[in-house]
């Protein structure tokens, strides 16, 4: 089949790699344009487009897909298939109906479950036992279209998301390859998704990076594990700001205060505590909690707090 691609970050270049890898046609790739990022605003790259510019594939960026002129290029490269991953602009009916056999969708959830931008990082911060991918067609509403295959993978005690989101990537390719010769064969089959599951994944924001420290403990340690490697969970420590990187449960723990922080990491929670593995302090490194610990010079069993950033005017 002749293929075109859509995706942007880093999650999608496993399946871009594999289609290049495969038997059918890679004729074009659609990836948002470079925008400024970091502190200088210089104009930054996604890694999508990086990997098609080093193997030489045809790549256009428009800023919209709901004009003729943004659609342009997606029409005359004229595919069988659009494969999306990640790809973070909307594709309008219009754009939908240019593929002759239609649209194929990656998506980092069990579908549907986790409908939206930040999938890997809700299913965590939820404190899902198991994440997973889907194959779906896509639809003009968000993540809404018709299931083709799935894939679960166990969630672990102290992983992170980046960790999660790392290991979903992987799954992805294998999962597509599989749709994609079924529907080849004309053997693919499809089945609808039930709306009274589905969950919205919204968009993480700097607003997120705190914790409740008064709920139970498996509610903790989803949410630390979950903010990392952005925007990380803040907490204060007798006053010292820092942000908490990765953290496990601690059955074991005699019971405290919320908030109590003990030399060894134990962290008490509203019921149960977890153990803070790595942390990070201002400008600094992520370190393990016990070089931070001795550096820090803690005495006793210092409170720790956390609450919402403030708002930016």
């Amino acid at each position: 089949m002749r293929i075109v691609y859509a995706g942007t970050p880093e999650f999608a270049v496993p399946p871009l790699a594999a289609l290049l890898a495969s038997r059918h046609e890679l004729v074009g790739v659609l990836t948002q344009p470079d925008r400024p990022a970091g502190r200088g605003r210089k104009l930054a790259v996604g890694a999508v487009k990086e990997f098609a510019v080093r193997h030489g594939l045809p790549i256009e960026q428009p800023r919209t897909l709901r004009t003729p002129e943004g659609r342009a290029a997606l029409a005359a490269w004229q595919p069988d298939l659009l494969v999306v991953v990640a790809y973070g602009l909307i594709l309008p009916s219009e754009a939908l109906a240019i593929p002759r056999l239609g649209c194929l969708n990656i998506h980092g959830s069990l579908l549907p479950r986790w409908r939206g931008a930040a999938p890997i990082q809700r299913a965590m911060m939820e404190g899902d036992p198991v994440a997973g991918v889907s194959v779906i067609s896509l639809a003009e509403r968000m993540d809404a279209g018709m299931m083709y295959a799935e894939e679960p993978l166990a969630v672990g005690p102290s992983q992170t998301a980046g960790e999660l989101h790392d290991a979903l990537s992987a799954l992805g390719p294998d999962l597509m390859a599989a749709v994609l010769h079924a529907w080849s064969r004309g053997t693919v089959q499809a089945r609808s998704q039930d709306e009274s599951l589905a969950t919205r994944a919204r968009k993480l924001s700097k607003m997120d990076a705190w914790v409740d420290l008064t709920m139970p403990a498996d509610h903790v340690r989803a949410r630390i594990n979950g903010l990392n490697p952005w925007p990380g969970c803040g907490i204060s420590v007798a006053g010292t700001p820092l942000i908490v990187r990765r953290c496990e449960p601690a059955p074991e723990a005699a019971p405290g205060a919320p908030g109590t922080l003990r030399m060894d990491g134990t962290l008490c929670c509203g019921s149960g505590a977890v153990r803070l593995l790595e942390v990070q302090a201002a400008g600094g490194r992520v370190i393990p909690f016990g070089a931070w610990s001795r550096g820090a010079r803690l005495e006793g069993e210092p409170m720790v707090t956390s609450a919402p950033p403030a708002r930016e005017p």
